[in-house]
């Protein structure tokens, strides 16, 4: 079983705010799929689907970004998913708008939403795909603050449907058992 978990923060108030790019990037995946998240429970929403013969959940926690690991942590738990089995992708205000990384483990980089994810789930051996939103301009951190809830311009959501895209090839590629080495070689 695989667990997919895009991150963001729930609400109409943050809707296609740059802080909710794991949201959007699912959300895109699901659309082009005839899926939804039909399920509430674990403090987000999600739907579990038998996807290329393999038992997929994809997940968008409820608990806003900061305790995103509530939520990963309770559907790992519960459906017995080793960390190495999850791919959860979100916004990195350190790499270019668009841009695509894939990582295998490690620290959180500063992301108040992977750090919430090691911490709850007692690992960092878990997959994490990242989307740039580029940093703010002469960066300050209310500015830090306004960039990441603030929504992309129609140019930055051009690009970002393209990387939205690109996530959703990952994303099949994960559920198909590629491997994290495979990923990092396709697409960084």
């Amino acid at each position: 079983m695989k667990i997919i978990a895009g991150l963001g923060n729930p609400g109409k108030k943050y809707d296609g705010t740059k802080h909710n790019t794991g949201f959007m990037a699912l959300d895109y995946y699901l659309n082009n799929n005839a899926l939804q998240l039909e399920r509430e429970k674990f403090e987000g929403k999600y739907t579990k689907q038998k996807i290329a013969g393999e038992d997929v959940i994809l997940l968008e926690p409820q608990t806003y970004m900061n305790d995103s690991g509530r939520s990963v942590a309770q559907v790992a738990h519960f459906f017995k998913v080793a960390p190495q089995d999850i791919l959860v992708i979100h916004d990195d205000m350190d790499m270019a708008l668009g841009k695509i990384r894939i990582r295998a483990n490690g620290k959180s980089g500063g992301h108040n939403g992977i750090k919430s994810i090691i911490s709850d789930l007692g690992s960092s051996d878990f997959n994490r795909l990242k989307i740039g939103i580029r940093h703010p301009d002469n960066a300050t951190k209310e500015s830090v603050i306004s960039w990441v809830l603030s929504p992309f311009t129609s140019q930055q959501q051009t690009q970002m449907t393209a990387a939205f895209a690109t996530s959703s090839e990952i994303i099949a590629d994960f559920i198909a058992g590629k491997s994290s080495q495979f990923l990092m070689n396709k697409y960084n």
